[in-house]
């Protein structure tokens, strides 16, 4: 997609901390916050590169690093390895629901217990119903929220984009005293197999990061794809 063909306004953020690696200092592009995120726009904005948060849609765009790559991977080229294929099997008892981006408080209970255990201290760790909604839900695009439940408890909610050619993962947030269910990857991997299932071709992750732990563990998922000056390429 040509931007310019598309007139859409592009800036540029200010210099900022960099959230993932310490110690450096991060700009992104920003499109402009009045356009309208419809279901083609996001799908050529993510081909591109960029990635929705809210109603915030951006990509990195740091001169010194480029670091941050986004991802995707071949849902119909998967296959689970070992490790995965037991995180499947843990989780065989769960039931998916798919939902509106709508305010639960049983959500947000939910995800407010999942910041306070992952990330204590972080911004993301408010109990702000506000800031929650301003976040996660979006209703000017294609977002879905998949419940994961076992025998009626809500063990996990992911967040998800619909697009053209896929879906693009947005958010997961679990019960931390389930974190031996592994449902941060079983989202994962339930998303490709929804891919897969609708005959699409791409799970969107977002940005992976070699050198931040939080953000490595994308590529445990292969095949898989980044977004390298301008084009996407196969990553080892």
């Amino acid at each position: 997609m040509d931007m310019r063909t598309e007139n859409i306004r592009v800036y540029l953020s200010t210099s900022h901390a960099c959230p993932y690696l310490p110690g450096q200092t991060a700009t992104s592009l920003i499109i402009d916050p009045d356009l309208k995120a419809d279901h083609y726009r996001l799908t050529q904005l993510t081909l591109n590169g960029f990635r929705r948060s809210g109603e915030l849609i951006y990509r990195p765009h740091c001169p010194q690093c480029q670091a941050c790559v986004s991802v995707r991977i071949p849902a119909q080229e998967f296959a689970p390895n070992r490790a995965q294929r037991r995180v499947l099997k843990k989780n065989e008892d769960l039931s998916v629901t798919t939902l509106d981006p709508v305010f639960k408080e049983e959500h947000f209970e939910l995800y407010w217990r999942y910041q306070n255990s992952r990330h204590p201290g972080s911004d993301m760790c408010d109990k702000n119903p506000e800031k929650y909604h301003q976040f996660l839900i979006n209703n000017t695009c294609n977002t879905v929220f998949y419940e994961f439940t076992c025998s009626g408890k809500l063990l996990a909610v992911s967040v998800v984009d619909e697009l053209i050619d896929g879906l693009s993962a947005v958010y997961t947030f679990f019960d931390p005293e389930y974190a031996r269910r592994s449902l941060g990857t079983y989202a994962i991997l339930w998303q490709i197999e929804h891919v897969c299932k609708r005959n699409l071709d791409w799970l969107y992750l977002g940005y992976w990061i070699k050198k931040c732990e939080k953000m490595s563990y994308k590529t445990n998922f292969q095949p898989i794809e980044g977004f390298r000056n301008g084009e996407w390429c196969r990553l080892r």
